[in-house]
């Protein structure tokens, strides 16, 4: 599968907004946490285009993932992938990019993933080990390699 990464823009937003809900709504739902507002509000709240890149295949969005600066390094943040691309190695493609980068700056990654979220599986598999947990989020962190 042929996919780039670009900047993200403000523009981008609100399609990004909507991709979290589809692709976030199986797991809040599981957990009993879904609220069609509030999913789509916290990525709102918190989205920053200077650490955000968007994901596209055949020149359509399809994604994102940022990297936040942080003290002790990066937070992995908003990885989604449109339901059509999941499964394919997109994800593995896009994580080991973005992993690429922070290795060859020598930085810590952590992140969060909810509970029960099979996305786990594919973190694991890059390194990211359990740092801390609650009822609703599993906390990971990634030394760099």
């Amino acid at each position: 599968m042929s996919w780039t990464l670009r900047p993200a823009t403000l523009a981008d937003l609100e399609q990004l907004a909507e991709l979290r809900a589809v692709v976030m709504r199986p797991d809040l739902e599981r957990l009993g946490r879904y609220d069609a507002q509030r999913v789509r509000q916290r990525l709102r709240d918190s989205f920053a285009p200077e650490h955000t890149q968007i994901i596209e295949v055949g020149g359509e969005l399809s994604g994102s993932v940022s990297m936040r600066p942080a003290e002790d390094g990066r937070w992995l943040e908003h990885f989604y992938l449109d339901p059509r691309h999941q499964g394919r190695g997109l994800g593995t493609a896009v994580l080991r990019s973005v992993l690429g980068r922070a290795d060859g700056d020598g930085v810590t990654v952590r992140l969060n993933v909810l509970q029960g979220s099979p996305a786990r599986k594919l973190y694991e598999r890059h390194g990211f080990v359990v740092d801390d947990e609650d009822p609703v989020d599993v906390f990971m962190v990634r030394k760099f390699l």
